[in-house]
Parts: C-alpha cells; sequence; structure tokens
C-alpha cells in the first residue's frame, strides 16, 4: 500500500524545503522529494538546491574569501598593516566553502527531523490521480515506488542555461557549477554574460589574479538596475577593478584548443577574438520542469518551462502548487522561500500572502548592489510623479571609517503622497542596509517616516536616513 501524504512537495530547494518546513509546522503530514546529489563523496542526496549547493552559498564564500585577499593585497596599508607577499592557498579556500555548504545542507536534515518532515531520495514526478488524490512516482536507481498526496507543490528549481555549439563541460568551459571549483585562479578568464552570476564569479577570479574579459549581448549594463545605480557600478567595475565588460556583444563560433578556449565575436561590426585559459557561460537559468510528466496529467506549462500559476501559486490542477523557480518572477532564493510559506498557509486553510513588489534583489560584487520597488525609468515610464533623494557614502563617518566610501542611497519618494516607491543602494553592506527599505515598503511608509526615526551613529543606515531627508531636500549631513 501506498504511503499517504498531506503535502508532497517535489524539490528540496529554498522553496521546497521551506514550504515542507511549514506545513509540517501547520500539522499537516508532509514529505519532500529530492534526487540531486551534487557530487556527495557518499552518493546521498543533497538537500538545499542550487543556491546551497552550487549557487549563492557558495560564491558568497568564495567572494568573502577573495575580498579579504583583496583587502590585504591593496586596502590594509591605509590601516598601518604591512603584509608581505600574501598569498592565496585556492585548496585552503575550497574546503571552507565546502565545509560551509556541508554544514547547512546537513542542517536541512536535521530542520527536516525536528520538524517530523519525511524525506524521499529519488526523481518525483506526476503518475496521476486516484480518488482526489495524486499519486507521485519516486524514482531512484532505477527503482520506482509510489506515495499519495492531496496537495503537491512542485519546487524542482532551474539549471544554467547552456547556449547552442558551446559545450559545457564544467572543467574548461562552465557554467557556475565549475566555476565554484576552480582549482586555481586561471590567468586569462572569460565570461559570456554580465548579469549577476558573471559579475560575481568574475570578481573573485579578478581578485585572485586572472585577467577577466566579460562579453554581454545587451547593450545595455545591467538594465534591470536604476540607472543612477548603473552607471556608477560601471564606472567602478570597469575603470577601478579593470574588469573588461564589452556590451552589445553577438557570440560567433566557440572551441576549446590547446590553450584553453577560443571565443570568436562580433562588437561594433568588427570580428573579434578572445583567447582564454577558461572560459564561464553564465546566460540566465531555465526551469527544471521537462522531468515532471506534466503532459500526462494536463499541467499548464509555458513555451519557456514555466509552470503558470495564479497570485498565490495554484496551478490550473486542483490541489497542485508550484512555487521558486519554476514559476514566473525574479529567480530569488528569497522569494521562492515566501511563496514556500504561502503556499503552506493556504493549504492549511490561512490567508498566505506575498508582495512581491517588495522583494529585494541583491549582487553581491564589490561594491554590493541592492534595490527594492521602482526604478526611475519605470517610475517615468508609469506616468508617476515623484521626488528624489541621494546621498552618498562619501559624507558617512562610519564609512570613512571603514576606508570605503564607494556608492550611495537613493529614494524615490510619491510627489503628492510621499509613499516610498523604491531603493537603490550601490556600496558596503548594500545587501544588509535594504531591509529597512523593504520593511518601509511593506508597512507602506513615508520618506518622512524614515526620515523621523532615530538611526545609531555612527553606522552606515544614517544614509538611508539622509537619503529619505533629501527626498524633501533637508539631508543634515550634505
Amino acid at each position: 500500500m501506498s504511503k499517504e501524504f498531506d503535502v508532497v512537495v517535489i524539490g528540496a530547494g529554498p522553496g521546497g524545503y521551506v514550504a515542507a518546513i511549514r506545513a509540517a509546522q501547520l500539522g499537516l503530514n508532509a514529505a519532500c522529494i529530492e534526487y540531486n546529489s551534487y557530487a556527495d563523496p557518499k552518493g546521498e542526496v543533497r538537500l538545499g538546491g542550487t543556491c546551497l549547493n552550487v549557487g549563492c552559498i557558495p560564491s558568497k564564500a568564495l567572494l568573502q574569501s577573495s575580498e579579504l585577499f583583496e583587502q590585504a593585497n591593496h586596502s590594509f596599508v591605509m590601516h598601518g598593516i604591512s603584509v608581505d607577499s600574501p598569498r592565496m592557498d585556492v585548496g585552503v579556500m575550497m574546503k571552507r566553502k565546502n565545509n560551509i555548504v556541508d554544514q547547512l545542507t546537513s542542517g536541512i536534515r536535521g530542520l527536516f527531523k525536528k520538524n517530523k518532515v519525511t524525506l524521499l531520495s529519488g526523481l518525483g514526478s506526476f503518475a496521476g490521480r486516484e480518488d482526489e488524490k495524486w499519486k507521485i512516482a519516486v524514482t531512484r536507481n532505477g527503482e520506482t515506488e509510489h506515495v499519495m498526496a492531496k496537495h503537491v507543490i512542485v519546487a524542482t528549481g532551474s539549471r544554467a542555461r547552456h547556449l547552442p555549439d558551446i559545450p559545457v563541460d564544467n572543467e574548461v568551459i562552465c557554467d557556475n557549477e565549475g566555476a565554484l571549483a576552480f582549482d586555481g585562479a586561471p590567468k586569462r578568464l572569460g565570461v559570456i554574460g554580465a548579469g549577476v552570476i558573471g559579475l560575481e564569479l568574475g570578481s573573485v577570479w579578478k581578485r585572485l589574479g586572472a585577467e577577466v574579459t566579460i562579453l554581454e549581448a545587451a547593450p545595455d549594463f545591467l538594465s534591470a538596475a536604476d540607472a543612477a545605480i548603473t552607471k556608477e557600478a560601471w564606472k567602478t567595475f570597469t575603470a577601478k577593478q579593470k574588469l573588461g565588460i564589452k556590451l552589445g556583444v553577438k557570440i560567433g563560433k566557440v572551441e576549446r584548443t590547446a590553450d584553453g578556449v577560443r571565443v570568436e565575436y562580433e562588437l561594433k561590426d568588427e570580428q573579434k577574438v578572445l583567447e582564454c585559459d577558461r572560459l564561464i557561460v553564465s546566460v540566465g537559468r531555465i526551469p527544471n520542469t521537462d522531468g515532471l510528466n506534466a503532459d500526462a496529467v494536463g499541467l499548464k506549462v509555458s513555451d519557456r518551462g514555466f509552470i503558470e500559476v495564479d497570485e498565490q501559486c495554484r496551478t490550473n490542477l486542483a490541489n497542485v502548487w508550484a512555487v521558486g523557480d519554476v514559476v514566473p518572477g525574479p529567480m530569488l532564493a528569497h522569494k521562492g522561500m515566501e511563496e514556500g510559506v504561502m503556499v503552506a498557509e493556504c493549504i492549511a486553510g490561512q490567508k498566505g500572502h506575498v508582495n512581491h513588489d517588495t522583494v529585494p534583489w541583491v549582487i553581491y560584487t564589490h561594491p554590493e548592489i541592492a534595490w527594492v520597488g521602482k526604478t526611475e525609468a519605470q517610475l517615468k515610464a508609469a506616468g508617476i510623479e515623484f521626488k528624489a533623494g541621494q546621498i552618498p557614502f562619501a559624507a558617512n563617518g562610519r564609512a570613512l571609517g571603514q576606508g570605503d566610501t564607494t556608492g550611495f542611497v537613493r529614494m524615490y519618494a510619491c510627489a503628492e503622497t510621499d509613499r516610498i516607491l523604491g531603493v537603490h543602494v550601490i556600496g558596503n553592506n548594500a545587501s544588509e542596509l535594504i531591509a529597512e527599505a523593504v520593511v518601509a515598503m511593506e508597512f507602506g511608509a513615508c520618506s518622512e517616516d524614515i526620515a523621523r526615526i532615530c538611526h545609531a551613529h555612527p553606522t552606515l543606515s544614517e544614509v538611508m536616513h539622509e537619503a529619505a531627508l533629501a527626498c524633501d531636500k533637508r539631508p543634515l549631513h550634505f
């Protein structure tokens, strides 16, 4: 007799494991299916999905290590610290990264045990519907078992998009997975794609000594970000950090050579060639929906592979839900987590909700970039009258003490109501500073509300305070 559950979650990435845990907390009998081992030495299933294993977490670990190496080489001297010829042991750096990943992925197993979530190892797919319950196949090592579920949450995540005729071997030509496991810094690193992944991983290996060239097809740099942010980021990345970013590129033939990789490309009607030791292909991600057997049960999937859902992540099938990277919207781990919580609460009869207008974006380069809400271009396109306040970190005592005054905070507020419409940060700890803006916008705050809140001194958060004051042209320290 098949095992029966109130909720079966397919996929144990951020959206999936959080959905399973929240469902269990609400008293539902929950199970979570996962098959990916991510090269686990014991061949065991690895929880946490792309984010914990080959994405967000390991990349941030490498960014931190490479940033410390960069500071030792260039920034310590201003503090009176002398370091003779710092050396980077990439093997030790990778071991630290792997230890962090192991700790977090095993931690999810502990959370499953604590919350009584059943882990089912295998590849999950739809096998039909019986007695108003969904029959789910769980296949592992050629053997298949079936479980029954009242509700199914699809959280199968996404994978790196590869380009035609560019064979990714994750040794010389790599996607994000291979780029997180280099055995050393290449002398010449090529990157196709100047998005979040390309900039972050390009930054890691640039700091460790690689000559980095990034080829981007789009004519504009970081087009999703606010124009003021992109202008500052472009100046910092290209002029100061010497990342070789080329925009409006048309990629031609890519081939492995005896020395590495040869990339033919076109730029401004000129034919050019990039010779590099290693190449990272970072041109976006595509949803993992092709193994679900969706057609057999009539689950609606778009031409681009996304599962069609409503505002509460319901699919067209009764009691089938989908969250995270498999549904439209930004492919962000925290967005998937919030959707997972919402769905679990809806299944339990509560009124779950996610406000996608206040989901923050973060790029973990140096300086960090973060934003929430509308950009100036979006406000103008919508015909919304607004006022803006912008304050540089150069006017902040804590930033001066830290020795890094790059960037600014820019805030937009409605000209009529003063309601905050968007906040954009480039600078140290932007990823943490943006949280204040998210809270403010979620509660419908005005720029005056932040302007009247006492911010500790000296802190970087004072720049957020000053930007709010600047919306009414009354900053106190700039």
